[in-house]
């Protein structure tokens, strides 16, 4: 979507293509925040409507750019040069495969059927949770991905969670799109 448009409909697939271990996610300069600020980095990313509990750890930059993202299917990658989630301002990015060859399907390969509205819950290492609420889900253009847009570290906060997604190409095992999930802070009760 544009700037200030609202998101188009969830666009849902039939299957899931074949595995592939090929990702990648083109980061912004990374520059890790100021030594005065205290992180309290997230541990697990829990997304009820879709079953999935996946393991979260920090990661960087690879040497092409884009963002270092576990090997494992089963465990997700948190941006650790943005915003973690929960804070006040920017875009907490998490990332992980969709599937691999060697280890199969991840929880993260449902994250398309995703429903607006749908709450995502962010445990840190201290314990607390931090729950969002599911804006948009949406494919997206491997190569059009929103870069700066999706990891701002200024803004209104929000949590983005990104897989593949789309077709798979063979010769260069890899998807064309990537699946991006918006959520928000879930307003106070």
């Amino acid at each position: 979507p544009i700037e200030g448009e609202r998101a188009p409909a969830v666009t849902r697939t039939p299957d899931v293509a074949p595995p592939t271990a090929v990702v990648e996610v083109p980061v912004t300069r990374a520059t890790p925040p100021p030594p005065s600020v205290p992180v309290i980095a997230p541990t697990e990313l829990r997304i009820p409507a879709i079953e999935a509990v996946l393991p979260v750890r920090p990661t960087g930059v690879q040497e092409d750019g884009s963002m270092e993202i576990p090997e494992h299917p089963a465990e997700a990658g948190w941006y650790r040069y943005g915003p973690v989630p929960g804070a006040p301002r920017g875009s907490a990015v998490i990332a992980a495969h969709v599937d691999d060859r060697v280890f199969g399907i991840g929880p993260l390969a449902r994250l398309r059927d995703l429903d607006e509205g749908a709450e995502v819950q962010v445990e840190d290492q201290s314990g607390a949770t931090t729950v969002f609420v599911v804006e948009s889900v949406e494919y997206i253009p491997r190569a059009s991905l929103p870069v700066d847009r999706f990891f701002a570290r200024d803004g209104e906060p929000e949590l983005v969670i990104i897989t593949c997604g789309g077709s798979f190409d063979e010769a260069t095992r890899s998807y064309s799109d990537n699946v991006v999930a918006i959520a928000r802070p879930a307003p106070d009760e």
